[in-house]
């Protein structure tokens, strides 16, 4: 029976409860963002990418001989998973390809990338496996170090730029209207996703780490209003599932990932059925909740705060 004194002194178990809280932290930042644009299979697209970069990765770490041979895994999990952010957003503006088409190509190219580079490296498609779903005995003291970094690069965007990404992602027009550099921020939420993507797989999995970025938004979404109290309690929500899946499975031969995944999927009915037995405040309807149900966008007045927010922004612009 392991103690508690054994996973806080042990490093097999101490680095993947640390980078199950940097992404309880943020997952949902990110995918406050996503859902708001109802781009909330970003998360997916970019997972298959990183594959392929995965796959790079050991393909070059074999020509180097380095020790281990998934020694740059995940640096080309990173690089793979920020370009095709770029090219995402690249494709939807010089082209007449919409963004669902494109994540769709990077979907399946991804996925295709990876197990034909990974054999390429002298490896099978079974190498891919603790990526794809998560591993706890393939974390180390490095894979912490750039999830921590990656996390404090996704956090200072995420939090420190709210309004500016909040004005962007509710109303894209409105924001180009008014002169707010639409087109950096569609880039820049991108990269976030991808960063938080990167610094996901080895706990999560990269088909999974989308559930964490969407699952505890909408989860939120049931239970609070407004655009910020959504972001912290989806955090709120994406530590407690994270840091509790992930002891679980030190007691349970589970796989972390699937498991840290259901237990946001039960909060989130949870969260329905709260809903479903909160008696109706007056006037709640009528102020627009009906038309931005959970996975429509945080908050509350989904349709008439962004405007707001837009204009403060704007208005901060100028000054």
């Amino acid at each position: 029976m392991i103690s508690p004194l054994d996973i806080l002194t042990s490093d097999l178990l101490r680095y993947p409860l640390i980078i199950a809280l940097l992404i309880g932290l943020t997952a949902p930042v990110v995918g406050t963002y996503l859902v708001q644009k109802r781009l909330s299979l970003l998360g997916d697209g970019l997972g298959h990418v990183a594959l392929t970069g995965v796959a790079v990765g050991w393909l070059v770490g074999a020509w180097l001989s380095a020790t281990p041979a998934d020694l740059l895994a995940i640096p080309g999990a990173l690089a793979a998973s920020v370009i095709g952010a770029v090219l995402i957003e690249y494709v939807r503006e010089v082209s007449h390809t919409s963004r669902d088409v494109a994540l769709a190509i990077l979907f399946y190219g991804g996925i295709a990338g990876g197990v034909v580079i990974i054999q390429l490296a002298g490896g099978t498609s079974q190498n891919l496996m603790g990526y794809l779903f998560g591993s706890l005995s393939t974390v180390t003291r490095l894979d912490t170090v750039i999830s921590a970094v990656l996390a404090v690069v996704v956090l200072a965007i995420g939090v420190g730029l709210s309004g500016l990404l909040s004005a962007v992602t509710a109303d894209e027009e409105f924001a180009r209207a008014s002169g707010l550099p639409v087109r950096t921020v569609n880039v820049l939420i991108a990269v976030m996703a991808a960063l938080t993507v990167t610094l996901s797989m080895r706990i999560v999995g990269a088909l999974m780490v989308s559930a964490l970025m969407i699952v505890p938004v909408a989860a939120a979404q049931n239970l609070v209003v407004g655009f910020t109290r959504t972001m912290r309690t989806a955090m709120v929500i994406a530590v407690v599932c994270a840091l509790g899946g992930l002891l679980i499975t030190v007691y349970v031969d589970l796989p972390p990932g699937g498991v840290i995944v259901l237990l946001t999927i039960g909060v989130y009915i949870l969260g329905l059925l709260s809903r479903a037995l909160r008696p109706a405040r007056p006037g709640r309807e009528r102020h627009g909740e009906h038309a931005g149900g959970a996975g429509s966008g945080p908050g509350p007045g989904r349709t008439a705060a962004p405007s707001a927010a837009a204009r403060s922004t704007t208005g901060a612009t100028g000054a």
